[in-house]
């Protein structure tokens, strides 16, 4: 049995390594904050058997373990595994291996393995001093061995572990747990050893993930964590930041001078603003702000503003040399920040392609990435390459380009290899195949007479190939007479002095092929008998295996030579002919369709010695294919033979390859044999694919392949490729078929789901359906719906060509059939699955009875004024479409003034300009057959009212008068809401509402002076507004006597001014707004000054005066210490003075 191939999993800091992370101090193994298992009341009761120093204990022959306690146990097989790992314990120091097996034989593709500690703590990138993940593969049972091994265990390393399996879309798991023995509880570690820190696990996972500011996680990450957030991040410069990230975690003392200082890390989008802003404690101060401890000028990239005691810093359009550290001075203080100017994410520009080479040779995989300088990260089989001991793998950097180069490549390298930014990633896969030996010259079939020398030669592509020479199976010794030599690409075996042993099959077998090239060596026997001068010719051709009528086959390219003996006396003249055969007995020479062979032909040679007739021609083809014949003549007469030559070759190409159908990483393939097969049977076909963006073509199957049609695999979803075939006979493989039209493999969707009737009538059908749960990565093209009906399986497409909607009305259909519809989704590989109907459907209108839905506002009476448009949208259903009857208070409407519109779904009743005759009662009624439904509406159409009638004067008395009317006799269609009186002098004619809505018909108008003459008039008031005329009475107050108002003494006024609210000392902060309010009272309107220390301030633009209904305001605008001292305010008229004054304390502003 071959002996297992070995793999091993480890990073680039592996076993060995003196700088990769111990497991507890990167949480390899066991997590910060993961808390070690409490014992089971067993393991507490029981002393664990403590392993020899350096045993490696396997999970599953740990004693003392209970497989009844465990999560999954070996007979427990299910899904993929067919062995899972088993809980196991292990004493603190001591190593413990977990092993699981996957048995592959069914699976399409290699499956993938995955450690966890925990529920998500992913242990691939943990692997080092203290962790090792193994893999092996055993060819013959095509079993995968996957382990894991914990070196040198700790009490932290305790805990639950999952192991999963995947493989395309087959998924499984196991959970098992680890005990270790001889350690104490976790706890926290105060000194700076490696185990210091370790917390409790379980916490993570309560807190909600951060926002990704590299800065952040970089003050959170743990050294050995940097380099992956680097390269996740686009970090180059990971030193440099390093360095400023020490700096920032120095903690800052209280400043006065800062109310708000800079974060200590910002990060920003290359290209996009920055905003930095602080807030200082004195709002006149100035701030200088520092890039790299050089001052920073305002430019049209950096812009300073001050908003209070605010200042911003505004970088516009962020480059990485904006990636800096930036300072705020404000006197002897400081604010220092990191900006972190974030790259865009590195893409891949040009793919990585599939390639296929043969054992041994040189392979480069190269890309080509956005940015130059980038990181990138390989990987064959999801697995990461590194540059081990062996320098298998070497990477090379080249600007863009990216290259991965394996230098000889053997079987172990097939695979698909993946390249890795943080912005993207590309897959392609390497196949290696045995090197293929080509056969430039075959051996050749020898006739040679005794003594002569007989010379096999082949030549092959390889120049290095030995091979061995064999005869009827046993291999041919070089001796005296047997001479074997290799040059360069030539095998010859050389046999001097030929004797009848000689004779037999010669066979060449290269090494390490499993293939021959052979020929046979015929011996030419000639007895020479004493005859007569005179001897007729004769040719001999009767030697073993040749007859008269034999067969010659010879490759195209290849020379032909016909060596025949003959002889006579005197020497026979020999002369050869191409052409039929026409059998006259009668006749010694044949007639027919012939052609004499000359030597004018430069490929033809016709050559006799003493006892042959030797006919050459050089690199045959398919026109020297044919019967030729020989004949020899002399006095003494003459002999005939003939010799048919047929001329094999390579088969023609076949014709370009047709794709039938794609799936999801496949596609079928069927192509037409060629025209010619070369003159040998066609044994079988090879196929090759490629990318159409690459140039590399990629064979598919090795051995002929005998039919015409093909599925090909392993392609990757959404990329385009053509196909192209070899035709293959025993001469060797015709030239490439023409492409095939480009494809991209896609599978198609799953079928649309929820497919249901959503109407029918006697004729149509409404259907609808949802989309497909799966799309793929290709659009969907459209959905197809065919019919049938019942009991038939003749499918009827319902309409031409696809429908994007999910919703569709079949029409024309036969009424009373029952029938059933089916929808299938298609995309660029084709129809899904068809979801058809539970049931068949009868195409008949269903009966629903007529209900009509009067919409809430028109439940009550609708009220419109006049000319105003009048709409109605009443719904209703019912099937078959019911007769529709409108009428008013039991009339029929009137067309002229009222149109009807009827749908489907609904009625309408328009009316373009409503009258006060439209008001009314309205009905609408619904019949289907003898089923009908009614309702009801109410329409009022309202005016403007009439005006009030017989508006008279009842009583007169002092400076009153009693009004009295009647309501008006139109009320415009609805209440009177009130009435409107108002009253004007005659002088002036100026009218005043005394009423603005009065509900009596009767009122009482005061305040009227007497002797002057009045107008009285009243609107009445509805819902629409006022009547058009008023109703109007004239009135002359009576002169019955003559009214003289008393006499009085003019009052004086004046007063002095005196303050009736005196200013209040007080103290305010330097430089916000300060008032300082009194109120005085004085007739005339007093002169008011204020004044400062006893200064006139008036005329200061730093002061404002205010005065309003005499309160006097002073606002002293932003003061300063200046400002202080007391203040008064004077207030001055022609009958006095008074005055008022204050004190006023600026203090200072504190931060």
């Amino acid at each position: 049995m071959p002996e297992p191939v070995k793999k091993t999993e480890e990073a680039q800091g592996g076993a060995g390594d003196p700088g990769a992370p111990d497991l507890a101090a990167t949480d390899t193994l066991a997590p910060e904050e993961a808390p070690a298992p409490a014992e089971t009341p067993a393991a507490a009761d029981t002393t664990p058997v403590a392993p020899q120093p350096g045993a490696n204990i396997q999970a599953h022959d740990t004693p003392g373990f209970d497989e009844s306690q465990a999560p999954d146990t070996k007979t427990d097989l299910t899904g993929l595994f067919t062995e899972k790992p088993q809980s196991g314990e292990v004493a603190v120091g001591e190593n413990i291996n977990f092993v699981a097996k996957v048995n592959a034989a069914s699976l399409l593709k290699k499956p993938t393995i995955k450690w966890f500690k925990g529920k998500w703590m992913d242990l691939a990138s943990k692997s080092g001093k203290s962790l090792q993940l193994k893999e092996l593969y055993d060819r013959n049972s095509k079993v995968y061995t996957f382990e894991m091994q914990i070196i040198a265990a700790k009490p932290s390393f305790a805990g639950a572990y999952r192991c999963e399996v995947s493989s395309r879309d087959k998924f499984d798991s196991c959970n098992f747990d680890l005990t270790v023995h001889g350690g104490c509880s976790l706890t926290h570690s105060v000194d700076g050893s490696e185990e210091a820190g370790e917390l409790d696990f379980s916490a993570l996972l309560k807190k909600s993930e951060p926002d990704e500011d590299v800065w952040e996680i970089l003050q959170k990450a743990k050294a050995s964590e940097y380099e992956k957030i680097a390269f996740q991040y686009g970090i180059t410069d990971l030193r440099g930041m390093l360095k400023r990230l020490k700096k920032m975690k120095k903690e800052e003392k209280k400043s006065e001078a800062f109310l708000k200082k800079l974060d200590p890390a910002y990060q920003v989008e290359k290209g996009h603003k920055m905003k930095l802003c602080i807030e200082v404690a004195n709002e006149d101060v100035d701030v200088k702000w520092l890039k790299n401890g050089q001052e920073i000028q305002s430019t049209g990239r950096y812009i300073f503003e001050s908003v209070g005691n605010k200042r911003y810093l505004t970088i516009n359009h962020c480059s990485l040399s904006d990636d800096a550290t930036y300072t705020c001075v404000v006197g002897d203080e400081k604010c220092t920040t990191e900006l972190f100017v974030k790259e865009p994410p590195v893409t891949i520009t040009s793919n990585l392609e599939d390639q296929m080479v043969m054992k041994g040779e040189r392979v480069e995989l190269e890309c080509e990435v956005s940015e130059e300088g980038a990181t990138v990260k390989w990987e064959k089989d999801g697995v990461e390459l590194t540059r081990d001991e062996s320098f298998k793998y070497r990477f090379k950097k080249d600007g863009r380009k990216h290259v991965l180069i394996i230098n000889e490549a053997t079987k172990e390298d097939c695979g698909h290899y993946t390249v890795k930014t943080n912005g993207g990633e590309s897959m392609a896969e390497l196949m290696v195949s045995e090197k293929e030996l080509e056969v430039y010259q075959n051996i050749a079939d020898l006739t040679v007479k005794a003594k002569d020398e007989a010379v096999f030669k082949c030549e092959v592509s390889d120049e290095t190939v030995k091979g061995i020479w064999y005869k009827n199976g046993v291999e041919v010794k070089a001796d005296a007479r047997t001479h074997i030599t290799h040059i360069g690409r030539i095998h010859k075996l050389t046999i001097d002095d030929v004797k009848p042993e000689d004779q037999g099959d010669y066979t060449f077998v290269p090494e390490g092929y499993a293939f021959n090239l052979s020929a046979k060596l015929n011996f030419l026997e000639v007895k020479i008998d004493y005859v007569p001068r005179q001897d007729p010719p004769k040719i001999h051709l009767d030697c073993m295996g040749h007859t008269a009528d034999s067969t010659i086959v010879v490759v195209a390219g290849n020379k032909l030579r016909l060596d025949v003996p003959i002889t006579g006396d005197p020497a026979p003249t020999v002369i050869w002919t191409k052409g039929e055969k026409v059998k006259v007995p009668s006749s010694p020479i044949p007639t027919g369709r012939s052609q004499v062979m000359t030597e004018g032909d430069g490929r033809l040679h016709v050559e006799s010695t003493k006892g042959h007739c030797i006919f050459t021609i050089e690199g045959a083809d398919k026109q020297d294919e044919g019967l030729y014949s020989v004949i020899v003549r002399n006095p003494a007469g003459e002999d005939k033979a003939d010799i048919n030559v047929k001329v094999v070759d390579a088969p023609d190409p076949p014709s370009a390859p047709r794709i039938l159908s794609v799936g999801e990483d496949s596609c079928v393939v069927q192509w037409d044999p060629p025209k010619s097969d070369g003159g040998n049977p066609i044994i079988g076909y090879v196929l090759e694919r490629k990318k159409k963006k690459s140039y590399r073509w990629m064979r598919l199957n090795f051995d002929p392949y005998t039919d015409t049609t093909y599925e090909a695999k392993r392609m990757i979803e959404g990329v385009e490729y053509e196909m192209r075939v070899y035709a293959v006979n025993a001469i060797g493989m015709s030239r490439h078929s023409a492409a095939s039209q480009p494809f991209i493999p896609v599978a198609p969707t799953s079928e649309p789901v929820g497919l249901c009737v959503d109407d029918i009538s006697d004729t149509t059908v409404s259907l609808k359906w949802r989309t497909p749960e799966h799309l793929g990565s290709s659009e969907l093209d459209g959905y197809g719906v065919e019919y049938c009906k019942e009991g038939s399986d003749e499918w009827v497409p319902a309409f031409e060509g696809l429908t994007e909607r999910t919703s569709v009305i079949i029409r024309d259909l036969p009424t009373g059939e029952k029938m059933q519809f089916r929808v299938r989704a298609y995309n660029m590989a084709g129809p899904s699955a068809p979801t058809s109907l539970a049931q068949a459907v009868t195409i008949r209108e269903i009966m629903q009875k007529p209900k009509i839905w009067i919409p809430r506002n028109l439940r009550q009476t609708l009220i419109k004024k006049v000319e105003e448009t009048i709409n109605l949208v009443i719904p209703f259903q019912g099937k078959p479409r019911p007769v529709i009857t409108w009428s008013k208070d039991g009339e029929p409407l009137n067309p002229k003034q009222v149109s009807i519109r009827n749908s489907d779904t609904d009625t309408i009743l328009f009316i373009r300009k409503s009258e006060r005759k439209d008001s009314g009662k309205y009905e609408v009624k619904l019949q289907i057959e003898n089923v009908e439904d009614t309702a009801s509406i109410s329409i009022q159409i309202v005016d403007l009212p009439g005006s009030p009638e017989k508006l008279k004067i009842m009583d007169v008395w002092g400076f009153n008068v009693a009004l009295e009317w009647k309501p008006p006799k139109d009320n415009g269609n609805c209440e009177i809401t009130g009435y409107m009186v108002q009253k004007a002098d005659k002088k002036t004619m100026e009218w005043y509402t005394v009423y603005e809505l009065y509900r009596r018909t009767n009122c009482v108008v005061a305040d009227l002076i007497m002797g002057n003459e009045y107008i009285f008039r009243i609107y009445a008031v509805n819902m629409v507004g006022l009547s058009l005329e008023p109703s109007l009475h004239l009135f002359i107050c009576s002169s019955g006597f003559e009214y003289k108002p008393p006499t009085y003494k003019e009052h004086d006024f004046s007063e002095a001014p005196k303050f009736t609210h005196p200013l209040v000392s007080r103290s305010v902060i330097a430089g916000y707004n300060a008032t300082l309010s009194c109120s005085v009272r004085g007739i005339p309107k007093p002169k008011v000054t204020w004044y400062k220390n006893k200064m006139d301030i008036s005329n200061e633009a730093k002061y404002r005066m205010f005065s309003k209904q005499g309160v006097l305001t002073l606002e002293i605008r932003k003061p300063c210490s200046f400002d202080g001292g007391v203040y008064m305010c004077k207030a001055v008229n022609a009958s006095g003075e008074d005055a008022v004054e204050c004190k006023l304390e600026i203090r200072r502003k504190y931060p």
